[in-house]
């Protein structure tokens, strides 16, 4: 991996980890477009630049993370349900990130789903209050995005949507999530794939994260602003094409899938 295929999958990165349009998927389909060879350090280095990007969160919301400990217990309840799938069933989803039509798939599916999102969940009751019960919820809800292409974004706003909390409060909530599961999700990382990792290498993850923190800092406030105001729509209709333009190009016998 070069410096330059680093910095524009940290660009991506940045742009996509809070849209409800799959980080992980846009970034193995860049990764794949590229032509950058799936190694170890690249396996690792597509988990390990989402950590950069979560990192906005804790800059733009600090505040928040100053609260009682029913926060932090919150947090804990909603982050158990994929620690434990993420456990058990590490090596299959990473061998998902290596399939570029699974994630083809995956936008489609959801890019269906999205269209219809606004209309059936999109009902918030006046009490916008986080409990346990909506918190598991939500967490069983981000388990959903360890296929490749889902979104945990998406999976995990909609999870509290479901649970009649307005679109704004679902979205920080799940911003707020993302900072233990990618913390826990790049530390396993880490602990697996060690010995891939050389000097040269510490200084593109180490740029790369950078780079998707500052991109990822914009992109927040943006997502914020549209999703509340226009919904899910639009990121449906953007998944669909993304997708079925992927799986014709698979279909003519364009070879997408990563070496």
């Amino acid at each position: 991996m070069s410096w330059l295929h680093a910095i524009i999958i940290a660009i991506v990165e940045g742009i996509t980890e809070f849209l409800p349009i799959s980080s992980t998927g846009h970034m193995i389909i860049t990764q794949s477009l590229l032509g950058v060879e799936n190694s170890e350090f690249v396996k690792a280095f597509i988990v390990n630049i989402q950590f950069g990007a979560i990192l906005s969160v804790v800059v733009l919301y600090w505040k928040c993370f100053f609260q009682t400990i029913n926060f932090y217990y919150k947090l804990f309840i909603a982050f158990i349900p994929a620690a434990i799938i993420g456990f058990l069933l590490g090596d299959y989803i990473d061998a998902l990130l290596e399939n570029v039509t699974v994630v083809a798939v995956s936008l489609v599916v959801g890019g269906i789903f999205l269209l219809f999102v606004d209309k059936m969940f999109n009902k918030p009751s006046e009490n916008q209050e986080i409990t346990t019960g909506k918190a598991l919820r939500i967490g069983l809800f981000q388990c959903i995005a360890m296929i490749p292409g889902v979104s945990r974004s998406a999976a995990t706003i909609i999870g509290g949507m479901v649970g009649k909390l307005n679109r704004k409060n679902a979205a920080e909530f799940s911003f707020f999530l993302a900072v233990p599961t990618m913390f826990a999700a790049t530390a396993y990382k880490l602990l697996k794939s060690y010995e891939v990792f050389n000097v040269e290498n510490i200084k593109v993850l180490l740029v790369g994260n950078i780079v998707a923190f500052i991109v990822a800092m914009l992109a927040i406030k943006f997502f914020i602003t549209f999703l509340t105001k226009y919904g899910f729509k639009v990121f449906g209709i953007y998944r669909i094409v993304v997708g079925l333009a992927i799986l014709i190009l698979l279909a003519f016998g364009f070879d997408l899938n990563i070496l």
